[in-house]
């Protein structure tokens, strides 16, 4: 998401801003942003939950952890943001309190000392305030939804969940068109067990069906009011159990690829050209020389194609689909979302080697190559 420029001076924007870039209305959380210079800059913004920044045995380390990744963010200064149910002032809150505390201790040396706000459920103030400054509750919640901010994200189509179990949320086709796509998908695993039993040159085949079925979906999603037929949905979701088939499916998310897909399911590995081929595909999402942003329109369909797999599969067994659907995400530059899908990808399968490469990248804030390049 390309962020507005915003000054350290208005505190509105700031707030205003921050559920668009999380995706979701935080509650009980502490919401640290990232400040660039020259300008100040708007970056990253990490979220933890307030509980734990709080905590006296941990707090101080996770507060380390959230600093180190405003620092890879390129931030001269942080803002900080507790989003909580009541007037913090109010007592005051000793768990407020202290997570506070322990984040501006350790960034008192690269930032010195850091703004602190709160948005509660009835308003938003400044914690280095008294009630004289801002009232008991705060000022009104209505003013973050009329800033010039709300209005340029709502223009561009960004939307914000109600909370963050509702970030990516993939609702369950019905019982019947599962039960269309579970005997395809069926048929299509029988079909891979039984070439891996033919030999190298049925594997080959059937993998490149896999590829040919990712690509009759996507036209399908484009051409038919219904979205992707059962038999594309279960050819793809058997296909997409296949690393190769997958990883093919990958390199079909980059534009300009010609016939590259198809050329990564063939024989044992990919040719010495063709892996090349594949790492400046690669580049073109995770690179900062040569990376781009996700093309909009083809992505949209991609994302649609992959959401249907989830809504018509396997319960449980969702892992390729969800990681593509986290890799997407990631590059389009919606770390929430990405963390959510990769989240229940590794859910259904814990040791999933490319959603756990996935997330360590979005655990240490490293955002695709566009977002560096931009820098």
């Amino acid at each position: 998401m390309d962020t507005p420029t915003l000054r350290v001076t208005e505190p509105r924007e700031m707030l205003s801003l921050i559920p668009y870039q999380l995706g979701f209305h935080p509650s009980e959380s502490v919401v640290a942003v990232s400040l660039r210079p020259p300008r100040g800059r708007v970056g990253l913004a990490v979220r933890v939950d307030l509980p734990d920044l709080a905590s006296p045995e941990d707090g101080p380390q996770l507060a380390r952890e959230v600093v180190a990744h405003l620092d890879g963010d390129g931030a001269d200064r942080a803002v900080l943001v507790v989003y909580t149910r009541d007037d913090p002032r109010r007592g005051p809150d000793p768990v407020v309190a202290a997570a506070v505390a322990h984040f501006r201790e350790a960034a008192e040396a690269p930032y010195g000392e850091v703004p602190a706000w709160a948005v509660t459920s009835t308003g938003y103030l400044s914690l280095d305030c008294d009630d004289t400054c801002c009232p008991p509750g705060g000022r009104p919640l209505a003013d973050l939804s009329s800033t010039q901010v709300s209005a340029q994200m709502v223009l561009a189509g960004s939307s914000v969940a109600s909370c963050r179990e509702d970030v990516g949320r993939i609702r369950s086709a019905g019982s019947e068109s599962r039960r269309s796509v579970a005997r395809v998908r069926r048929r299509w695993q029988v079909r891979g067990r039984l070439a891996h039993d033919d030999g190298a040159a049925a594997v080959e085949r059937w993998r490149a069906d896999g590829v040919a079925a990712w690509r009759r979906a996507v036209d399908e999603q484009l051409e038919r009011a219904g979205g992707p037929t059962a038999a594309s949905l279960g050819r793809l979701e058997a296909g997409l159990a296949d690393v190769r088939v997958r990883d093919a499916v990958l390199v079909a998310l980059v534009p300009g690829q010609g016939d590259l897909p198809e050329r990564c399911t063939r024989g044992d590995r990919p040719s010495r050209e063709d892996d090349a081929a594949l790492g400046r595909a690669l580049a073109l999402i995770v690179d900062p020389l040569d990376g781009v942003p996700a093309p909009p329109a083809a992505t949209r369909v991609h994302e649609a194609v992959l959401v249907a797999v989830v809504a018509h599969g396997e319960r449980g067994h969702q892992a390729p689909a969800l990681t593509l659907l986290g890799l997407l995400a990631w590059w389009r530059g919606d770390g929430a979302r990405a963390r959510i899908f990769l989240e229940r990808a590794l859910a259904d399968d814990d040791g999933y080697r490319l959603a756990l490469l996935l997330a360590q990248s979005l655990s240490y804030g490293v955002p695709p190559g566009w977002v560096r390049a931009s820098r």
